[in-house]
């Protein structure tokens, strides 16, 4: 096995803990909290308390041990987020079993992958629908010998519990050895490896990134640092647990005391809002570019003068943000302006999430500068961040203390960055993971002679020490006039059109950029109503020569100040939305820029046929 570098830790508090087991064991004791994990059930929210909490995950680790499951042997759950997501990771963490988490929309070949990569004896799956996703595949994974379902309900499945079964079982072995989890907790160590999390990966088969148990402490506890929370504070749980960022969060929420919600759906995301309403959020940049252009097409729905109020309030707000965020003095004249946009149109931004949101943390992809100031000046402030799974996640961000638009903040303590001669970043610290399960030389590649962790983007560090990120190293194309494009920034700009939904940028080896577009059908629907365009369906909106005509001055005008050999020359509409079950995604929505160009090939093809 590669050794990667080794560093030393400087720890932020006395007797912090060394594993997840003790996080949580800390946490109960600290906190004793009556909400620690809240979920709906019948239309009521239900409450799990912080001794509740402990004692079933006591029981479910204890249950896994009857079962024949030993420190180092692996769990998969295939589940969407619930408490019993949180109870099982949680009863892994104190036993020291290591749990693989899977994302719920791979499809069933890249399961089976990810199960006997990883020699998981036990599946965790929600309920009997889950099963049967994953039913064809399971007799070729020889190494799975029981399935656990949360769901309650009768199952008729040959070696299957419901985790209530698994929670008797432990109590029954609590009862008769009331030693043994002692023991068990114990024999974990700082450097175990916790959680064998499976990158989904734009190209290539998906590598098994072990997380040791201090890899996430460490970083659980250096990442918050300089963000004020307390047990006062309420979260709730949108993003999918498989994602190593909303796993940290988790870990956040339960070690500072917060009440954790967990949201019932996507779908009922906005509802689950403003019944919370929580005072930190986290989530991705589509979750915010989503809520904006709903807010824009309501106000363009309701005719000229609400958009023109609309686009007016937007415009102060911008203004407003930009001052505060280079600590400039604000003009009388714009405060008042600044207090009627707010009466009219950002109160209503605050009220989708709830009416008392402190701060959002958003990563996973880059938040556009136009999002970031919007958001800011309706007093909704959003932190920018930037990791990977290799990271544990966090690497740097920003927080209430310090904040630079344009950029995904400093380095958390105890982490090291640098720019490499190429651009790309690299990352040194304790947050590191150990290396890829079963790749050696995957691992290998992955790190500099010298043990620095080589991240894959391109980036740079201003003079006051933000680091800004630029795009993929991968991801970097070259024209067939030798100029080297970073797409990422470009899209960006792109998908600040409340007409256009999602795009790709395409030119490798080309004269020139080109850009594939999935408009935002309903915003385009009501410009063509509008304007008397006859095209109802989406295929006839992606082929009228005037939409196509209309959506490429959006892309010119967001794009005008682009260098020549950067700027789009064409562009094409598409009728399908870029999905992971399509397989153009991955599970944490990241753009599989192959697989779209071999799928689309005819597309690109005829773009450049002139």
């Amino acid at each position: 096995m590669y050794k990667t570098a080794r560093v030393e830790r400087i720890p932020l508090f006395e007797g912090e803990p060394k594993t997840l087991g003790e996080l949580f064991r800390q946490a109960v004791e600290k906190h004793q909290k009556s909400d620690a994990l809240n979920y709906k059930c019948d239309g009521q929210w239900k409450k799990i308390s912080s001794s509740e909490m402990i004692f079933r995950a006591e029981s479910i680790a204890l249950g896994l041990y009857s079962l024949g499951l030993q420190k180092g042997d692996r769990i998969a759950i295939l589940a969407p987020n619930s408490p019993d997501w949180t109870l099982t990771d949680a009863a892994c963490q104190l036993v020291g079993i290591i749990d693989v988490p899977i994302y719920t929309t791979l499809a069933p070949q890249y399961v089976k992958y990810i199960l006997n990569d990883a020699g998981v004896r036990v599946l965790f799956l929600q309920n009997k629908d889950f099963y049967e996703r994953v039913a064809k595949i399971l007799p070729e994974c020889s190494t799975v010998e029981r399935l656990v379902f949360f769901d309650k309900s009768e199952i008729e499945v040959e070696n299957s519990f419901s985790i209530l079964d698994l929670e008797e079982k432990g109590k029954s072995l609590k009862e008769n050895n009331p030693q043994l989890l002692k023991t068990l907790e114990s024999n974990v160590g700082a450097d175990d490896v916790a959680t064998l999390i499976y990158t989904s990966g734009t190209t290539g088969e998906p590598k098994g990134v072990m997380l040791s148990h201090s890899n996430i402490v460490s970083n659980v506890i250096d990442a918050i640092e300089k963000f004020p929370v307390s047990d006062a504070d309420v979260s709730l749980s949108v993003l999918p647990l498989s994602h190593v960022f909303e796993r940290s969060a988790m870990y956040t929420y339960i070690f500072n005391g917060m009440s954790v919600y967990y949201a019932e759906s996507l779908e009922k995301v906005p509802d689950n809002l403003r019944e919370v309403r929580p005072t930190i959020f986290v989530g991705v940049p589509r979750i915010f570019e989503k809520v904006y252009l709903k807010a824009k097409e309501r106000a363009s729905a309701g005719g000229k003068f609400k958009e023109r109020i609309f686009d007016w309030a937007i415009s102060v707000g911008k203004e407003f943000a930009l001052k505060e965020e280079f600590r400039q003095k604000v003009p009388v004249s714009l405060k008042f302006k600044h207090l009627i946009a707010d009466r009219l149109i950002f109160s209503k931004f605050r009220e989708f999430f709830g009416g008392r949101l402190r701060y959002c943390i958003t990563g996973g992809a880059a938040l556009s500068d136009e999002i970031y100031l919007i958001f800011n000046g309706a007093n909704v402030r959003i932190m920018q961040g930037y990791g990977l799974t290799e990271t544990s996640p966090v690497i740097s961000t920003n927080n209430p203390l310090e904040c630079r638009i344009g950029t995904v903040g400093k380095p958390i303590r105890n982490v090291k960055v640098r720019i490499a001669d190429d651009g790309e970043i690299e990352v040194l610290g304790p947050n590191v993971m150990i290396g890829y399960y079963n790749k050696p030389e995957a691992t290998k590649e992955a790190f500099t002679e010298d043990g620095w962790f080589k991240t894959g983007d391109i980036g740079e560090i201003d003079s006051d020490g933000f680091l800004k990120i630029t795009d993929r190293k991968k991801e970097l194309f070259k024209t067939s006039g030798g100029k080297y494009i970073a797409p990422a920034p470009i899209e960006q700009r792109i998908k600040g059109s409340m007409y256009v939904n999602q795009v790709v940028l395409v030119g490798n080896e080309r004269k020139f950029p080109a850009a594939l577009i999935v408009p935002n059908f309903d915003a385009l629907r009501s410009y063509a109503k509008e304007h008397g365009i006859k095209a109802k369906t989406n295929q006839e909106l992606c082929n009228n020569s005037q939409i196509v005509s209309f959506m490429k001055s959006e892309v010119d005008t967001l794009t005008s100040d682009l260098s020549q050999y950067e700027k789009v020359k064409k562009i094409a509409l598409l009728e399908n939305e870029f999905t992971v079950e399509g397989g153009e995604l991955t599970p944490t929505l990241k753009i599989k820029r192959r697989v779209i160009e071999e799928k689309y090939k005819e597309v690109i093809d005829e773009i450049y046929k002139e």
